[in-house]
Parts: C-alpha cells; sequence; structure tokens
C-alpha cells in the first residue's frame, strides 16, 4: 500500500516534468520557439527531418521550407537551417561554430583534428603552387595525352558510347592519388576497368550506411552492444579494405621519397600532398627531440578523405557540365572556339598514347600542355564550370556547425544558446531568384554579361566549395583539372547524349545522378 502511494506521488511529478521538457519549454519557452518551424513537429522532435535524411529528401524541403518563411527556420528542437549572407552564413563559417559531430562520425580521423592537418597541407592545394608545380603538370599532361584522349578516341573510332560519369571518376581519382602519392603510386583507373568498378562498387555500397553513423551514432553503438547491429559487418570490411588500401599507398609513397632519383622519369612525380603532410606531422618539438616512426593512421586517414571527396565531386561536376554541353550544342561549339586560341594547342591529330609516340624533339610540343594561367583565364570556360557549379553542385547539402558557449544571434533569431546546430546548403543559396534570376535555367552568359556589382554578388552566393577558414581546402585543385579535362575534351571531340534516363540529381549531401550513369557518344573535330 506504502509502495503504491509513494507511486502515485511521484507520477505526477514526473509528467510534470517530462512535458514541461518535451512540449512547454521547446514550444514556448527556448529563444528557438521565435524562428518559424519547417514542419508542426519541429520544436518537439527530429523524427521528421531524420526521415528525410534516410529518405534523400532533404535538401528539396528545407528549400521548399525556406520559400515559404524565409531565411531562418527551425529544423528539430535543436537545429537550425539559415538562408542568407550576412548574419547568415558569414557568421556560421566565420570563426567560432565548429564542426558538429557529424563529422568525425562521418569520417575516420585519427591524431591531430582535421582542421590541424587541413592548415598542415593548405600550401600545397593553393592557386599560385598548384599552378606553378612541374609535378603537377606532369600529372595533367600524362593522364590527358596517355590516358583520357585516347580512351575516349578509341571510343569514337568505333563509335562505341561511354558511360562518362564512370570515366570522370576514374580521370579525378588518377589525377588526386597522383598529386597526392606520386604519378607511380596513383591509381590507373582510366586504362584499369575491372579495378576501377571494384573500387567504385565497394565505395559507393560503403556509403549506403552512412547515415546511421552520422545521424545516430548514440542508438547505433546501444544496438551494437545489444548484438543488434545495424550496420552489416560487411560494411566494416569495407572500411577496412579502404584503410589498407590507403595505408599500402602511403607505403608506396614513402618509398618513393626515400628511393627518389634526380632525374626521375616522365612517368614518375614526387608524392607531393604525402610528402607535405607527413612531414609537417612528423616534425620534432625542439631539435634535441627525435623524430616518432611515421604516423601512418593519421596520415592515411587523412588523405583518404581527400582522395574519397576528391573523386567524387569532380566527378560529378564534369559529368552535369558534359550532359549540358550535350543538350546545347551552339554553347559546345562557342566553348570549342574559346579552348581552340589555347596555345600550345590541346588539339591533337594523332591520339596514340606517348608511350606508342617518338618522344622526338619534332613531337615535343604535341607534348605539351597550355599553362594553367592560360586555361584559367578563359572568360567562357570559367562561366561553363561556375553555372555547371551552381545548377549541379556536387555537394548541396548541408554543412552543419555547433553555436559557440558565448550567446550568438542569425537573421531575425534571439540569443541563440551554445550546442545549437546550424547549417546552410548551396541548394538554397544557389536558387535565390535575386541572384540568379531564372535560378532553374542553366545559363553560362549570367557570369559574362552581369554588371561587375553583379558578378560580386554572385561570387557572394556562389557555395559550390563552402566558405571560410574550413572551406573546401581542394577547391583550387579541383578548378584546375575540371578546367584543363573541358578544354582537352572539348579541343578534339563533339559529345551528344545517348541515354541520360536518371539523370537528374540525388536529393541528398552529396549529389551524383540517380541512375548512376549518363550515356555519351564522341566524335572526333
Amino acid at each position: 500500500m506504502f509502495r503504491v502511494s509513494i507511486s502515485l506521488l511521484i507520477a505526477p511529478f514526473i509528467f510534470l516534468y517530462l512535458s514541461y521538457r518535451c512540449f512547454i519549454y521547446p514550444l514556448f519557452i527556448s529563444p528557438l520557439a521565435k524562428v518559424p518551424n519547417a514542419h508542426w513537429s519541429s520544436p518537439i522532435s527530429p523524427l521528421w527531418i531524420l526521415l528525410k535524411r534516410y529518405g534523400h529528401r532533404e535538401n528539396r524541403t528545407i528549400h521548399a521550407a525556406h520559400l515559404k518563411h524565409g531565411n531562418l527556420i527551425r529544423l528539430g528542437p535543436n537545429e537550425l537551417s539559415v538562408a542568407c549572407i550576412d548574419n547568415g552564413i558569414k557568421t556560421v563559417y566565420g570563426d567560432g561554430f565548429e564542426k558538429w559531430n557529424w563529422y568525425p562520425n562521418l569520417f575516420a580521423h585519427y591524431g591531430k583534428p582535421h582542421s590541424v592537418r587541413k592548415r598542415m597541407i593548405s600550401h600545397v592545394y593553393s592557386k599560385s603552387f598548384l599552378q606553378s608545380s612541374p609535378d603537377l603538370h606532369n600529372i595533367s599532361r600524362l593522364i590527358t595525352f596517355d590516358r583520357l584522349l585516347p580512351l575516349l578516341n578509341k571510343a569514337a573510332v568505333d563509335e562505341q558510347p561511354l558511360d562518362v560519369l564512370e570515366i570522370n571518376y576514374s580521370s579525378a581519382m588518377d589525377s588526386i592519388t597522383a598529386f597526392i602519392f606520386g604519378l607511380q603510386n596513383g591509381t590507373n583507373f582510366l586504362e584499369d576497368a575491372t579495378a576501377r568498378k571494384h573500387w567504385f562498387g565497394i565505395y559507393q555500397f560503403r556509403r549506403c550506411y552512412r547515415f546511421w553513423n552520422a545521424e545516430l551514432p548514440g542508438p547505433v553503438s546501444f544496438l551494437k552492444q545489444l548484438g543488434i547491429p545495424i550496420i552489416p559487418r560487411v560494411v566494416g570490411a569495407v572500411n577496412a579494405e579502404f584503410e589498407d588500401w590507403t595505408l599500402s599507398k602511403c607505403e608506396a609513397a614513402e618509398r618513393s621519397i626515400a628511393n627518389s632519383s634526380p632525374q626521375p622519369s616522365c612517368y614518375e612525380t614526387h608524392p607531393v600532398v604525402y610528402s607535405h603532410l607527413s612531414t609537417a606531422l612528423r616534425a620534432p618539438k625542439s631539435q634535441t627531440e627525435p623524430k616518432p616512426s611515421p604516423p601512418d593512421p593519421t596520415i592515411a586517414s587523412e588523405l583518404l578523405d581527400q582522395l574519397a571527396a576528391g573523386h567524387e565531386t569532380s566527378g560529378i561536376a564534369l559529368t552535369y557540365l558534359m550532359h549540358e554541353l550535350s543538350k546545347h550544342p551552339y554553347i559546345q561549339g562557342q566553348l570549342r572556339s574559346e579552348v581552340s586560341t589555347l596555345s600550345p594547342s590541346l588539339f591533337r591529330d594523332s591520339l596514340g598514347t606517348l608511350s606508342q609516340e617518338q618522344h622526338s624533339d619534332e613531337n615535343k610540343g604535341n607534348h605539351l600542355l597550355p599553362s594553367p594561367r592560360s586555361i584559367d583565364a578563359l572568360p567562357f570556360l570559367h562561366a561553363v564550370v561556375m553555372e555547371t557549379l551552381r545548377l549541379h553542385a556536387p555537394i548541396p547539402g548541408p554543412q552543419p556547425r555547433i553555436t559557440p558557449p558565448s550567446p550568438t544571434t542569425l537573421v531575425d533569431s534571439p540569443p541563440l544558446p551554445p550546442g545549437i546546430r546550424v547549417s546552410a546548403q548551396a541548394y538554397t543559396l544557389h536558387r535565390n531568384p535575386r541572384v540568379f534570376p531564372s535560378p532553374l535555367s542553366w545559363n553560362p552568359s549570367r557570369w559574362l554579361d552581369a554588371s561587375e556589382a553583379h558578378k560580386a554578388e554572385m561570387s557572394r552566393w556562389f557555395w559550390a566549395f563552402g566558405s571560410g577558414g574550413r572551406m573546401c581546402v581542394g577547391s583550387n585543385f579541383a578548378m584546375q583539372e575540371i578546367k584543363l579535362t573541358v578544354a582537352a575534351v572539348y579541343s578534339n571531340f563533339r559529345t551528344r547524349i545517348v541515354d541520360d534516363g536518371g539523370i537528374e540529381q540525388l536529393d541528398a549531401y552529396t549529389a551524383g545522378p540517380s541512375g548512376k550513369r549518363l550515356v555519351l557518344a564522341f566524335e572526333r573535330v
């Protein structure tokens, strides 16, 4: 009887506490209560937005909510989305807002924080370094003339259409791994179809389960301890394969550094990124302190992130660029006219590989690339790339951050407490009709015909690589390689669509074609 009475006394207090915590506070008292709700359940539960993320319907859902409710919306009890620059992007992605723990759950890191390692390698990804790098010049020359153009030429001669998504992934992967580990240690996916299909296959399989560790790491861990694994064991095996593969690349790069030749062959380059990062991580704190053994897991973790993100985003961008040019033959012709002005020309009468040709003095001019600066200076090429990245951003999804310990405010918000998840997404920023008239139209001329003031405004809202101190470290590398690839391909070929079924982008953080392919036909110019 006494126990029943105690239970009856406690029950109302539990009910009142839960009512306050779950309903009264988030609905009426929380500082976020004054922010418009993206969904009626946003103040009391994150379930609706989690379901959108899981079902790949997040970007368009958030965009529609911004159109309806304004520049600041509430996605969950402790989550906001912002869609403006001043008092929005500048505040969130400047100093002070740390990355949400979604990032370390999405990518496996060891040792020093990612931000520290990023600063260590920022120099080798700077525009000035890349444009003057003899190693990158040799990498680009070999991959363009020895691998990519001969492959496309064979398809043109055989009248055999190609899945350019796979080819673009391969070209980007060959470039980034060569720059990181050295050309002799990088991938050769353009020529090795078996290897590329295996690597890309397990990479895409692994991605299918990223939602769980990214959004619900606690429940995933708890259920695993109970013997109810949400993520299959095979995913762990795939992750281990990726780690072992990356470690083997690091070991090969280390051997190349140790056995470097004063006069390497044209098929060998210095492991630029690996060398720079490993040197920085091994640097002793004092002259008397011995250098530690190579921190391979730390280096491999960072470099796996770079090559994974680098190949996928560049491959997606190139695929949508080729699709748009194939839909617009007149614009394709305009671009071809511009890239034909480059010197040395990227057009080649013969498209055999360098190893099949004489390396004589009279042929050397055929193997030279135009300078990166001359390619970067082409205005129409730049406009085509920018417009593609605007309308078809490879990463259009939210980039979450967390509010700092000191109270801060965003557009039309009260002071926000610490620990609130805040994000912006390129999908919405790139579709602002005030900045980008007719935002759903692919129109490269908007980057050429606008006034200088309007061009500056479009650049402020352009967010394909993020912004602030933690924007994409490889943005300059991506732009340089994308522009070279486009210039080389359209100096030599015309493209037309054979099968673009499923070309619409996935509504996800990283957004490739939903059909995972784009088939084009190539014809020699």
